[in-house]
């Protein structure tokens, strides 16, 4: 059993005397535990940003494969969606930091019930936003192997359904395994925001 239940316990047995202060120190605590949860969102986001764009950074240093881009017909594609993702994804933090500004100087439950609203809406648009331009990379990736491989397109050409079919399974195993990577590295943190949403409902009526 975790403090906050610990506290509504000791506050259900004396609630006729000490209602008022023990909202406050539900409150509190709440507040603390959402302003944690929203700093590690926060934190998380940046490793990830900076991770992926020294993977971006390193693909483009790599001649070989640069060359390759190329012959496929994807440089412009792939340096294009780099500097977008790179500019939205700076947004996204930008937003995550406001989050966090905001919960911090929440000054009542319905403040703080609605920037913890806020702050899931922006995560599961960051969320989305991942998983299409993932979808969108993958497939036009594929779809440039298919049409400038000398040898897999010879192979396409006659067996076009058969790869049509394996390209698009492709691209759902690899939004499948984002959306588990997304749902395991922010789901815990979601969920327990939702919680205390949850907790804080129970104050406010």
């Amino acid at each position: 059993m975790d403090e906050l239940e610990l506290l509504k316990k000791d506050w259900k047995k004396q609630e006729s005397s000490f209602q008022q202060i023990g909202e406050k120190e539900i409150y509190g605590m709440l507040h603390k535990r959402s302003s944690s949860i929203v700093k590690w969102i926060l934190i998380i986001s940046i490793l990830e940003f900076l991770f992926l764009r020294v993977l971006d950074v390193s693909i483009f240093l790599d001649d070989e494969y640069s060359k390759k881009m190329k012959e496929h017909h994807i440089y412009d594609f792939e340096k294009i969606i780099v500097i977008f993702n790179l500019v939205i994804l700076l947004v996204f933090i930008y937003y995550f930091y406001k989050n966090l500004r905001t919960i911090n100087t929440s000054s009542s439950v319905k403040k703080l019930m609605h920037d913890i609203i806020n702050t899931r809406k922006i995560v599961k648009i960051y969320v989305w936003y991942n998983l299409i331009l993932v979808g969108i990379t993958s497939a036009v990736v594929i779809y440039s192997q298919f049409m400038y491989d000398k040898a897999i397109n010879k192979l396409y050409d006659k067996h076009q359904l058969f790869f049509i079919l394996g390209g698009f399974i492709f691209v759902v195993v690899i939004l499948f395994l984002f959306w588990l990577f997304y749902k395991l590295l922010y789901g815990i943190l979601m969920r327990r925001l939702q919680k205390n949403y949850d907790e804080l409902k129970k104050i406010d009526y």
